[in-house]
């Protein structure tokens, strides 16, 4: 389902075909990455690939927080790339243990960029959306270094991860969750990928759907549901946004599936491009 869009006619079809074709380009990756044998995809992923790890993209809480990326080696002109975040509800799971979920677009021939964030043990909420925000600042600063497009940066992850791709697509740098970052430019990604994210973070908190690992992200602060409200997708819902993409289980018994519905519903009535 995709709704309308008041904005201009030109990024009305840029952003809907842009959609189209990467979708397209997914569902078509994963037969194709199936039937590769592994030894001829080894060989394909050495040739083609260059990877450069633990890159420090910011240190905050005395902490160096790293990216890996995995850079188109056999090309020279600036790549399409997909930054993606691991899920855990803010609190577990490590870059490293979401490397299988990259290779559809390693097949793809997109460069790739894998970001780790601050868990709710090393700093409480909002430091994994601020983090994040820095990370997708460090990716345009060092466009030309790694060979990316800045003009078609795609964000993604899974649960937490979805959240936080979700909140780099539609939170505004005027909500100031980009401060210790280096630059001065936050830029807007060219779509949003959402695996089954958090879209109302206070519902899991502290609510319906309270969950005690999400629970732990906040702690004890005495502000904990004005955090949740100023880190939460659905706070920011508007027209103008990069289109949406949002895959969720209806059976999901970790993230609701309202999570998404509710997303969809105020996207589609704000005139975002977005599919569910």
């Amino acid at each position: 389902m995709t709704g309308s869009t008041k904005y201009r006619l030109a990024d009305k079809v840029t952003s809907s075909v842009f959609m189209r074709n990467l979708i397209l380009a997914i569902l078509t990756a994963l037969p194709a990455l199936a039937q590769t044998s592994s030894t001829d995809w080894a060989v394909h992923a050495a040739n083609q690939y260059r990877v450069i790890s633990d890159v420090t993209y910011l240190t905050a809480s005395n902490v160096e927080l790293k990216l890996d990326v995995y850079q188109r080696a056999d090309v020279a002109t600036p790549q399409p790339t997909v930054i993606h975040m691991h899920g855990g509800f803010w609190v577990a799971g490590t870059k490293e243990g979401s490397i299988m979920a990259l290779m559809p677009w390693f097949e793809m021939g997109w460069n790739v960029v894998n970001v780790e964030y601050r868990l709710g043990r090393q700093a409480l909420a909002p430091a994994a959306v601020e983090d994040c925000m820095c990370a997708l600042r460090f990716v345009n600063n060092q466009a030309k270094t790694y060979n990316i497009d800045p003009t078609r940066l795609v964000v993604t992850g899974e649960s937490a991860g979805g959240h936080l791709a979700l909140s780099l697509g539609m939170i505004p740098e005027s909500a100031g969750l980009d401060l210790e970052c280096a630059g001065t430019h936050l830029p807007r990604p060219a779509a949003v990928i959402n695996w089954y994210g958090i879209t109302d973070v206070a519902d899991v908190i502290d609510g319906p759907h309270r969950a005690n690992n999400a629970a732990q992200w906040m702690g004890g602060m005495p502000n904990k549901m004005e955090i949740a409200r100023r880190v939460s997708p659905l706070t920011y819902v508007r027209a103008g946004l990069p289109p949406i993409l949002t895959i969720h289980g209806d059976a999901d018994m970790t993230v609701p599936y309202q999570e998404a519905v509710r997303l969809h519903a105020a996207l589609t009535k704000a005139g975002t491009p977005n599919q569910c």
